[in-house]
Formats: C-alpha cells, sequence, structure tokens
C-alpha cells in the first residue's frame, strides 16, 4: 500500500500541475526542519573554527609579546648606551680643557668594605700609572693611586677617612684641609678658623700645595658652615664636585706637578 501511494504520488507530481502548488506549501514546513537539521554541523564547524582562531590569537600574542620584551630590553640597552655616550662626552670635553696629559681608564671592581672607599681601575704599571697619581671625572678630583700592578691600579676616593687634600676657596683664596668624612657625598673642612670667610656655595679648588694634587682642580662645595660660640673652629662640610658612587670612566692625569718626589724623600737623597 505504501509503495503503491509512493507511486502515484510521483506520476502525479510529474504530470500533474497543481502538485507544483502542493510541493511549494509543503516548502513553507519542510524549510525550518531542514534548518534545523543543519543546525548541529554548523555548530561544529563554528566551534572547530573558533578552537583554531583562539589557538592562532593565542600565538599570535605569545609572539607579540616575546616581541614587546625584546624590544624593551633593546630600548633599555639603547638609553644605557645614550647615557654611557653622554658620560664619555662629558670626560671627552673635561680632558680638552686640561693642560696635563690625561688618559682615560675604567672603573672595574669596587672595594666591598663599607670603612673603605676604594675603587679599582684597569690601568697599570704597563699604562704608565703610577702611586700618588690623581684621577678624576667630568666634574672634578675623585682621589689618587694608592697602589699599581701590571694592569690594574687602586685608587682612594676623596671620601675615605684616611684621605686629605689641601684645597683653596676659589671666591677669595682662603686655605683649608678637606678631609673624607667616610660617606661617598661629603667632605669635611678641617682647622677653619671660625672668623673664616667661608659661605654656602663656595667653590673648592686644590691649591697645588703638597706636590700630590695639580692646582686648580675642582674638590667640592660648601654645604654647611656651622660657628659653635667658644670653639676656635668652624665645622664646615661640603660635597664632592666628582661622582664618586657613579662614574664608571675616569681620567689619569699626568702633570708635572703631580710627579714631583716627595720634599722629605728628596732631603733624604741629598743627605
Amino acid at each position: 500500500m505504501a509503495v503503491f501511494l509512493s507511486f502515484a504520488l510521483i506520476v502525479a507530481d510529474k504530470y500533474l500541475e497543481p502538485m507544483q502548488h502542493v510541493r511549494s506549501f509543503l516548502g513553507y514546513f519542510i524549510t525550518p526542519v531542514q534548518w534545523m537539521s543543519g543546525i548541529p554541523g554548523q555548530l561544529g564547524v563554528w566551534a572547530e573554527k573558533s578552537a583554531v582562531s583562539r589557538a592562532s590569537l593565542q600565538e599570535e600574542n605569545d609572539r607579540l609579546r616575546n616581541e614587546s620584551l625584546v624590544l624593551k630590553q633593546k630600548v633599555q640597552q639603547m638609553v644605557s648606551l645614550r647615557a654611557e655616550n653622554n658620560r664619555l662626552r662629558e670626560l671627552l670635553n673635561a680632558s680638552e680643557l686640561l693642560d696635563d696629559k690625561v688618559q682615560v681608564a675604567e672603573l672595574i671592581g669596587v672595594d666591598p668594605d663599607p670603612y673603605t672607599h676604594h675603587i679599582i681601575i684597569n690601568k697599570g704599571e704597563k699604562h704608565g700609572v703610577f702611586v700618588g697619581q690623581p684621577i678624576l671625572d667630568a666634574q672634578g678630583l675623585m682621589g689618587q693611586v694608592i697602589e699599581v700592578l701590571p694592569y690594574t691600579s687602586r685608587v682612594l676616593l676623596l671620601a675615605d677617612s684616611n684621605h686629605a687634600i689641601p684645597v683653596l676657596v676659589n671666591r677669595n683664596g682662603i686655605r683649608a684641609i678637606a678631609v673624607g668624612a667616610g660617606r661617598l657625598d661629603e667632605l669635611a673642612l678641617i682647622y677653619v678658623p671660625d672668623t673664616a670667610d667661608i659661605k654656602e656655595g663656595d667653590l673648592l679648588v686644590s691649591s697645588g700645595l703638597g706636590s700630590r694634587y695639580p692646582r686648580g682642580y675642582p674638590v667640592g662645595t660648601i654645604t654647611s658652615v656651622e660657628h659653635d660660640p667658644g670653639e676656635p673652629f668652624a665645622i664646615v662640610s661640603a660635597k664632592p664636585a666628582a661622582q664618586l658612587d657613579r662614574s664608571r670612566y675616569v681620567l689619569l692625569v699626568f702633570s708635572k706637578e703631580s710627579q714631583l718626589p716627595d720634599v722629605n724623600a728628596a732631603e733624604e737623597m741629598t743627605k
């Protein structure tokens, strides 16, 4: 019966024109069913594409993040190189202003002892370095060489408590002795008369006395002057002109003044 009915419908659909309208009418009901039957497949395709797209986006995000980190690292290097170039340019400009012969050296070590302020530079006896040789950076005097090895040297900084340097006030020529206070940012002037004309902001320069440091190099700037009633000497502090805690490149000064023999040694040689 079902086979006969199916055969009859096929023949009617082929030869009878009204069946075209019936088929069109039935299409309104069949189309939603067909559309709904295709939803699972479409969802599967969408889910597969979403998974691929998400993995691709995640991979691209990882790649971009890595590239960003690399670029940031390069920017940091560029900033460091730019700062180093600026320091070298300042050092070069400072060397051009000096009448003495100079040689550039690089700081390669710092003494870890908190009670001393020593640094190690990469120039030594093979480069003509000698004990007592003054060194400076682009801003002013840093200290003097106290030990020389074939390829390195040890430098005593101005701020070391065992260091002292004769200075004079650039404004009026008053002489004093600047000693290290044990801190990289402070010097102390000793035996300054309470009536001495010294003010905050005065520039201290090397006096050249003692034949150790050449005359006229910046040493520091007066930061405070305290007067204690009844005391013969004022309490005077200064800030070093050199950047003792950050200078990487320094200048070794070769001057006739700094290479003069010690007075006592000369007297012993003449005896």
